[in-house]
């Protein structure tokens, strides 16, 4: 459909975070797993999944206007690409690892062989090093290159684990990433495409803090009111109204999650009654 705003979704690992971000911005999503083009509710999208590491790039080229990918891929495929938001999802770090065992000076000292999907990321990090190293592209598994097929990786790890279990350790960070919310400069100099793309920055950042924070709503004496609002943390200020037959008073605050924790307990020594906690769908400043 003409006018639609093309949307690239990455396959694998990072695709449930995302799709879960688009449900909860107010979007119906149908996923076949055989089909790369899922429904959405609103006619004005058009979906179509693809690896994280051609996302970027073709946002970039213009073969889609808006995308989600990996900060890495940006990186590594050098795309022209405006990230709009930063998830949080799928932290990740790109590292260099060598075999337990393998002394760093020892690495360097001859031709090093290292395998890895990031190409363009590694040869700079090499050439700091040593003039003498040839890269391997690897196509995934690529922890299972080193001892016999390669002197050492640069992969990406959340835990290491897995580079742990293939014997592997890290001996540098190249760079740290996570999902990003990108979108093609041409697409942002469109009047209408920039307005759908400023309208879903708008719901998916809403989204991400409402998962950060909690409503508390309790009951308050008057005696008390000003103590409890000295106390609580608010987007703005405490919504306060008055109970029946002046009883005292309903306040409502949003706070952070993790504050919550802390000021529940404090507030209920302090004599506040009455205390709700519920989440929030979406927060728009």
């Amino acid at each position: 459909m003409k006018g639609q705003l093309r949307i690239a979704l990455p396959k694998g690992r990072i695709f449930e975070n995302v799709k879960t971000l688009i449900a909860e911005a107010g979007f119906s999503l149908g996923v076949n797993n055989r089909e790369y083009k899922p429904y959405i509710s609103d006619s004005s999208l058009k979906l179509k999944i693809m690896k994280p590491q051609n996302v970027a790039e073709l946002i970039g080229l213009g073969f889609h206007d808006v995308g989600f990918t990996g900060i890495d891929w940006v990186k590594e495929t050098q795309a022209q690409v405006e990230i709009l938001l930063f998830t949080g999802f799928d932290a990740v770090s790109i590292v260099a690892a060598a075999p337990e065992g393998r002394n760093e000076e020892e690495l360097f000292s001859k031709r090093v062989v290292v395998a890895t999907e990031y190409v363009n990321l590694t040869r700079p990090y090499l050439e700091k090093r040593t003039q003498d190293f040839h890269i391997i592209r690897s196509y995934g598994a690529t922890e299972a290159f080193p001892p016999c097929d390669a002197d050492m990786i640069v992969d990406n790890t959340s835990t290491g684990e897995t580079l742990r279990r293939h014997g592997l350790k890290i001996i540098d960070t190249l760079l740290t990433s996570q999902t990003v919310f990108v979108a093609s400069p041409e697409a942002l100099k469109d009047k209408e495409k920039k307005q759908k793309i400023d309208e879903l920055s708008m719901l998916f950042t809403a989204v991400l803090d409402a998962r950060k924070r909690v409503m508390l709503e309790m009951n308050v004496a008057p005696r008390l009111l000003d103590e409890v609002v000295a106390l609580l943390p608010s987007m703005r200020s405490p919504t306060i109204a008055p109970l029946y037959k002046e009883a005292g008073y309903s306040v409502k605050s949003a706070v952070l999650r993790d504050d919550a924790r802390r000021l529940i307990p404090l507030l209920k020594k302090r004599g506040v009654t009455d205390i709700l906690e519920y989440p929030f769908n979406k927060v728009v400043p």
